[in-house]
């Protein structure tokens, strides 16, 4: 029974015609794929008694070849062109594939944690899911102060003192909790507020911190730092000032500007005909987050600062929309290729 089946699919495959490379592949797929007709043979030929083996497995192989030559000839009958497996030459060298690119936040965060590194910053991170203590009590933050309000925190429901943490301070309370000064540290990540998304802000964005704490460490050492960090990225002609704020978990605090990179501090649209552009936050680190995380405030002191990396971005490629970071646009995105 099953030799002769062979020799009618024998008799059919010498017969196959095509004149097109998507009839010759539904020919293959019909005879020599795993659901094809040659592998329902050779499952029958689970069944062939014992003595007759040889014989069948034979005449199944010469099948298979007979099968596979036709396919074959067929395929140069049509002409290499119209065949998307014999356009490939195997002797050439390896078509070029092309390479992504860093993402422009990517790029910023580096070069920033490049220039701390090379001012003696370690890295430190911590969870983006955190609990009230290091988002907010550990900082200083009052029981009622409004960052703790549901429209600028995310709060996980069922259990309220669990957040999307709001700013990377978390992690340098965590760094301060586990080790005595001197620390020097940078931290990098992702942070979450409640907020309408719009070309200026986002529900999520980037932020660096930064935390020194040791002996005799002064303003004039903060201001100096910041001061080097802005030349090294934004150009040696960049000048910074300083203006009082007010921040919990620092004291003195202030805000830091540079001269705008766009024009050069004689006044534009995008600096608002100021000639300065807020980067960042900084201060002193206030002596209760210091007894809050295990450290003795009457020995040691310290300096913060923060900035929102979105918010460095554009200053340096002036990009107008923050939501242009997280739409996944390739456009976008290649804009990028030369600053990778």
């Amino acid at each position: 029974m099953i030799l002769e089946k062979i020799k009618e699919l024998q008799q059919r495959v010498e017969g196959l015609q095509a004149t097109t490379a998507d009839e010759i592949e539904k020919l293959r797929i019909q005879y020599l794929s795993k659901k094809g007709e040659l592998s329902a043979l050779m499952n029958e030929f689970r069944n062939v008694p014992a003595e007759q083996k040889k014989e069948v497995g034979m005449r199944i192989n010469e099948l298979k070849q007979k099968a596979f030559d036709k396919i074959n000839s067929l395929r140069e009958a049509l002409g290499g062109n119209n065949d998307a497996d014999s356009a490939i030459d195997i002797t050439r060298t390896a078509y070029p594939i092309r390479l992504g690119t860093r993402h422009p936040l990517t790029l910023v965060k580096n070069e920033i944690i490049d220039i701390f590194s090379r001012l003696g910053f370690s890295l430190a991170e911590g969870p983006e899911i955190e609990d009230d203590w290091h988002v907010f009590s550990s900082m200083n933050f009052a029981d009622d102060h409004p960052a703790r309000d549901m429209q600028d925190t995310f709060f996980i429901e069922a259990h309220p003192d669990i957040i999307l943490r709001t700013h990377t301070s978390s992690v340098q309370s965590r760094v301060m909790e586990r080790q005595q000064p001197p620390i020097r540290v940078i931290c990098p990540g992702r942070v979450y507020r409640n907020e309408a998304i719009s070309a200026r802000a986002h529900c999520f964005f980037h932020q660096v911190e930064g935390l020194y704490v040791d002996q005799d460490v002064s303003f004039t050492d903060l201001k100096q730092v910041l001061l080097l960090f802005a030349k090294e990225l934004f150009g040696p002609d960049t000048k910074i000032r300083l203006r009082p704020s007010y921040f919990p978990f620092t004291e003195p605090s202030a805000e830091m500007d540079i001269s705008c990179n766009i024009c050069g501090g004689v006044g534009c649209g995008f600096c608002k005909h100021t000639g300065w552009v807020e980067i960042l936050g900084c201060g002193m680190v206030h002596p209760r987050v210091l007894e809050l995380n295990g450290i003795d405030s009457t020995k040691y002191k310290g300096y913060a600062f923060g900035m929102g990396i979105e918010r460095i971005t554009n200053l340096k490629y002036q990009v107008s929309d923050l939501r242009l970071f997280s739409e996944n646009d390739v456009r976008f995105l290649e804009e990028f290729e030369a600053a990778n």
